[in-house]
């Protein structure tokens, strides 16, 4: 039986801060790095296997790919990176701090950006150095390929295809895949495959370092999802109270 595995990278060092990322290149943290080997670990108790890893262009995901593959002893598997698995670009709020949004567009426009299917935050001048367009990595594409903000809906029509042509030929030969990428690159993919309506998208969050996991018939089509849970815990101060929560892998962020 083919079986796919989503998973949302690591917690990095702009989720902590809680900035919007998009398709900044920004590191793990420390804490993004023991999720993400728990995660391999988990996966491999689980007697989980992987054919292929498939990730972004963007390090956070490619670093958690490795490190969760590194803990399975699976290596040595084959390994595609696409441009079309980055994180959904957030236009002019790429690397803004949540709270300064809101202070510069307030709280209703900010939330509508963030959660609905086709709200696309104000685009990036060509001539801003957030443009995809200065990244080498990206030399080969035509400067219109490139987003300078995105909704949902964009992210998840330059992803589809890269899934159709190189993605489902794979799973259909029943083999099973892991894909690590990003929030909303994973919440567009979760739409696809659970036929989810744009209302009930809304209510749809992607953890860091929580896997997805999806049982496939032979035309690549879901029979059951469900995800398994962190094997790990950390502890939250709560300021003003002199006492922390515990938070099971759900760190939270914006790419």
């Amino acid at each position: 039986m083919p079986r796919l595995v989503l998973l949302r990278h690591g917690q990095s060092v702009w989720n902590r801060e809680r900035r919007f990322t998009g398709w900044a290149d920004v590191e793990l943290t420390p804490r993004g790095r023991a999720e993400a080997r728990a995660v391999g670990q988990l996966l491999r108790a689980r007697g989980f296997v992987f054919d292929m890893g498939v990730t972004s262009y963007l390090g956070r995901a490619s670093e958690t790919l490795q490190l969760v593959l590194a803990e399975m002893g699976l290596s040595g598997i084959p390994i595609q990176q696409s441009w079309r698995l980055n994180e959904r670009h957030y236009g002019v709020l790429q690397g803004l701090r949540w709270h300064e949004a809101v202070e510069r567009y307030g709280l209703t426009q900010v939330l509508r950006w963030q959660r609905h299917f086709t709200a696309r935050p104000p685009a990036l001048d060509p001539t801003d150095a957030r443009f995809p367009g200065h990244d080498p990595r990206y030399a080969a594409l035509a400067p219109t390929a490139l987003p300078r903000g995105e909704s949902l809906h964009d992210t998840l029509e330059r992803l589809l295809p890269y899934w159709h042509d190189t993605i489902v030929p794979v799973l259909r030969q029943g083999k099973q895949v892991l894909i690590v990428a990003h929030g909303n690159s994973l919440r567009g993919l979760r739409k696809y495959l659970e036929k989810l309506s744009a209302t009930r998208l809304l209510c749809v969050t992607v953890p860091t370092a929580t896997p997805l996991v999806y049982d496939l018939d032979d035309a690549a089509k879901p029979l059951r999802w469900y995800a398994l849970r962190p094997p790990f815990a950390w502890r939250r101060w709560l300021p003003g109270t002199g006492r922390t929560v515990e938070e099971n892998g759900a760190a939270r962020g914006r790419g």
